[in-house]
């Protein structure tokens, strides 16, 4: 028999580690983590490869495991990093500054999201944990928050979309999550952990199926009409007469009956008050000739470095009869917040009026039903589609305006939300913008009609009124943010427990050893220890 131990192949020990074990520092490290962060940018709309979420996911929890809190720390800010770069790259063309600071702080809330998971047992519910809480956090904080570039976004098209009806957009965070974490799970043949996951998946694609999701009780013809025009435009230099007559044109074009036209947000730009003005008798004609309820986008001034983003509620004998006044306004783009520190730095590209916010119902009443309405930016906010639905809205208008953004990433992203809202509100989403994209989204989260960026159209859709309130309209995000919490404080008990004890050093002061086997008296041995070396003695 030969005295050779059996040698493993080449290289197949570091391939193991490769696959299995935490990732190496170095430059490697990093083009993981910039891949890791790609991964989940990619699977945004407007490309929205929904699966790349899955998989950013689980190459986020190689890139933890094992590691020290700092390394855990730079590795989730590199990740979040490129994900949401990439993701609002829009923002660039607005402000070069603000697009970096911006994605700097909601990089720094998933950064310290890893940092503080464990490294090693209880990794896998603390990450889904802190991608529920941080993605909160981002959408709330600062200045009222900026859900953009969501995980959930990135599912508007996939199977777990429709697990909104559970808990809102922070049921299909958490199921991303999980489902990455499932899949490194599988990546490591950890059977049992793995099928945890995936049953906890199916648990809530099963309960989604089987929730409450409203019921109809009513039809109305809607048409929602798009003026067309260019995109990436600004206010200053915009003529507004032309803007709205471009929605006029549009709307004479209208010749079946329809019982309700929506115009998108802030066509029609009123010097003064809205009341008196030449818009205001234009926009009863088109009530009164189409006999029809009307509702159109409208801004006005307001008091000295002020106006005003409403949507009207006109009867078809040209009356108004409801209005709803915006209240979740865009920060440095609709007002300034903190507004004197700002200017300081940056006042040429700031807006030199704010709109005045709010706080009324986001509803308007009409003869064919209470509308909710999102004006624009609303619609990415899960809590005004509940105060639309709590306040009785029957559908879900989304006016909005995206004319002066460059590229497609937040109307494509916007559309996404307005899926997201249907599914989770269980009720039809009317989204019409100048300059695209307008739509109709079902109550099941399905668009079945939208227009091109820049064209003239009209969309007609027969859709239903309805009633009846979902488990998300119910419980809000509270039970997902209380499981993510519950989650995190778990892991974080684990791990102490699991950490080794502190190694107890005596002082050789207090050490004493006893010669039993004779010596000189003075009670110090003078034999050698085990290691051969002469003990250390008084």
């Amino acid at each position: 028999m030969s005295s050779e131990r059996a040698r493993p192949a080449p290289g197949s020990g570091r391939a193991l580690q490769r696959r299995l074990g935490p990732v190496k520092p170095g430059a490697g490290v990093a083009l993981g983590c910039i891949a890791a962060g790609a991964l989940i940018c990619f699977s945004m709309p407007p490309w929205g490869f929904w699966p790349l979420a899955v998989l950013g996911v689980a190459a986020l929890d190689r890139l933890l495991a094992g590691q020290p809190a700092a390394r855990r720390l730079r590795r989730g800010g590199l990740v979040s990093a490129a994900w949401l770069l990439g993701a609002t790259i829009w923002m660039w063309d607005f402000s070069p500054g603000g697009y970096l600071v911006a994605n700097l702080i909601f990089s720094a809330f998933y950064s310290a999201g890893c940092a503080l998971t464990p490294p090693d047992r209880g990794r896998r519910p603390a990450l889904v944990g802190w991608l529920v809480l941080a993605g909160y956090l981002r959408w709330r904080f600062p200045f009222g928050g900026v859900p953009l570039a969501t995980l959930a976004h990135s599912q508007a098209d996939a199977p777990l979309a429709a697990t909104a009806r559970l808990g809102g957009p922070l049921t299909v965070v958490a199921l991303v999550a999980v489902a990455g974490v499932t899949l490194s799970l599988l990546a490591e043949r950890r059977w049992r952990g793995a099928l945890a996951g995936a049953s906890l998946i199916a648990l809530a694609l099963a309960l989604a199926a089987d929730a409450p999701r409203g019921r109809d009780v009513g039809n109305i013809k809607v048409a929602a009409v798009q003026g067309g025009g260019p995109q990436r435009t600004r206010a200053v230099g915009t003529d507004f007469a032309v803007v709205m007559q471009r929605h006029l044109d549009a709307t004479a074009a209208i010749t079946q009956p329809v019982d309700l036209i929506v115009w998108p947000e802030n066509v029609v730009n009123v010097d003064g008050r809205f009341v008196d003005s030449p818009q205001a008798t234009q926009l009863a004609e088109v009530a009164r000739e189409h006999q029809a309820w009307f509702v159109p986008g409208v801004v006005e001034d307001g008091e000295p470095g002020e106006f005003l983003n409403f949507s009207l509620a006109v009867s078809p004998d040209g009356r108004i009869v409801d209005r709803y006044d915006k209240v979740r306004r865009v920060p440095f783009g609709e007002y300034v917040p903190l507004r004197p520190m700002f200017e300081r730095v940056a006042g040429g590209i700031l807006p030199s009026r704010d709109a005045r916010a709010g706080t009324g119902p986001a509803v308007l009443d009409t003869g064919v039903g209470r509308l909710g309405v999102l004006i624009s930016w609303e619609i990415f906010f899960e809590d005004r589609a509940r105060d639309a639905i709590g306040n009785g809205g029957t559908v879900l208008l989304n006016p909005t305006n995206g004319s002066s953004y460059w590229l497609t990433i937040v109307q494509t992203q916007q559309v996404a939300s307005s899926q997201l809202r249907a599914i989770e509100t269980g009720r039809w989403v009317v989204q019409a913008a100048p300059t695209g994209f307008s739509a109709f989204v079902s109550p099941d989260g399905e668009v079945l009609a939208r227009t091109g960026v820049s064209e003239r159209a009209v969309l007609v859709a027969d859709i239903t009124t309805r009633e009846g309130r979902t488990w998300a309209l119910r419980a809000g995000p509270w039970p997902l943010l209380a499981l993510a919490a519950v989650a995190v404080a778990a892991a974080a008990a684990v791990a102490r427990r699991d950490r080794p004890a502190p190694a107890v050093f005596r002082s050789t002061s207090d050490l004493r050893i006893v010669d039993t086997a004779g010596g000189d008296g003075s009670g110090v041995s003078d034999q050698r220890d085990r290691s051969g070396h002469r003990s250390a003695g008084r």
